[in-house]
């Protein structure tokens, strides 16, 4: 895992190459700010400094409105970013009074004092500060004041489309085309689950499955439906299928996530695995009876070892 450290712990060092975000999901917009980061730091023979915030800042400016869904928990992000290079990832704990600092507060205060700064690395339209009243300007400006270099990376777009968090937590969430939101992040969408005990219902009509809790209670679950997966169980992989929503042929309200594996008789009653959402095979549906949905079972079964390859 890189190396994920908090502000108070962070050693001031000049020769830094830093870039500000919350980076949920480390899409390919934000992946092209990072190649941009350890580029430059590469170069000049600096350290990669990615600073974000923890909670998600929408948690404290607008706290009624339900909390914000996330596409990568801090630990994800953090092994994301080690993949692509960066050093460090710095959080910095998100409160009302780190709100109220101003832009040229964050820059000075934060960024050059605290953490050190040679190049500052922005995205096209990125805000920050006390009503985000900090933009490209603000960087400049006090990047000639101060002594560091700064860069702007453009938007990336597929096609007509700007690629977003908010677009892809509503192509998993409202649409479940984990498929699209793959080709939006530059990878297939993870999530972490520690293996919980369920009714076994599964394991009676011959397909047992792993009931999972995420390991974040805000993380972004795919619509409801069935999916071909890849499963990540103490560092080896295996195909699987997945079923997430409320079990329709069982009358059962409570919506669940659970992972048939194939090829695996392990026991992992509170494990945490990993799942690799492939492809979305199809809605949830109410089946007559347990043998209809068997015959079910088995054609999504032959569906994703297909897709899975």
């Amino acid at each position: 895992m890189g190396k994920l450290i908090e502000l108070k712990n962070c050693t001031r060092e000049p020769n830094t190459v830093v870039t500000v975000g919350t980076f949920d999901g480390v899409h390919l917009g934000h992946r092209k700010l990072m190649e941009t980061v350890v580029k430059k730091a590469k170069k000049r023979n600096a350290r990669s400094v990615v600073v974000t915030f923890d909670p998600h800042p929408r948690e404290i400016i607008n706290p009624g409105k339900g909390g914000i869904k996330l596409l990568t928990t801090l630990k994800e992000r953090c092994e994301i970013l080690e993949d692509l290079g960066i050093d460090i990832l710095l959080v910095i704990p998100f409160d009302r009074d780190f709100s109220l600092l101003t832009s040229e507060e964050f820059v000075r205060d934060i960024i050059h004092e605290k953490i050190g700064v040679s190049e500052f690395v922005i995205g096209y339209d990125h805000h920050f500060g006390r009503d985000r009243k900090g933009t490209i300007d603000t960087i400049e400006k006090l990047g000639k004041e101060l002594g560091f270099a700064s860069h702007v990376v453009s938007k990336q777009e597929m096609g007509e489309v700007t690629i977003s968090s908010t677009l892809i937590r509503k192509t998993l969430a409202d649409d479940g085309d984990v498929k699209k939101a793959a080709e939006y992040l530059g990878r297939e969408y993870l999530l972490n689950g520690i293996v919980i005990h369920g009714d076994e219902r599964g394991r009676t009509i011959g397909y047992p499955t792993a009931n999972l809790k995420p390991e974040h209670e805000n993380k972004v679950i795919p619509k409801n439906g069935v999916y071909a997966v890849k499963v990540r169980v103490k560092g080896e992989w295996f195909g699987g299928m997945m079923n997430i929503g409320v079990r329709p042929t069982f009358d059962d309200p409570e919506r669940t996530i659970e992972v048939n594996i194939f090829d695996f008789d392990w026991e992992i009653y509170g494990d945490t695995i990993q799942i690799r959402f492939v492809d979305r095979i199809r809605d949830e549906q109410k089946f007559d009876g347990i043998e209809e949905l068997k015959a079910q079972l088995a054609s999504d079964k032959q569906k994703s070892l297909e897709i899975l390859g």
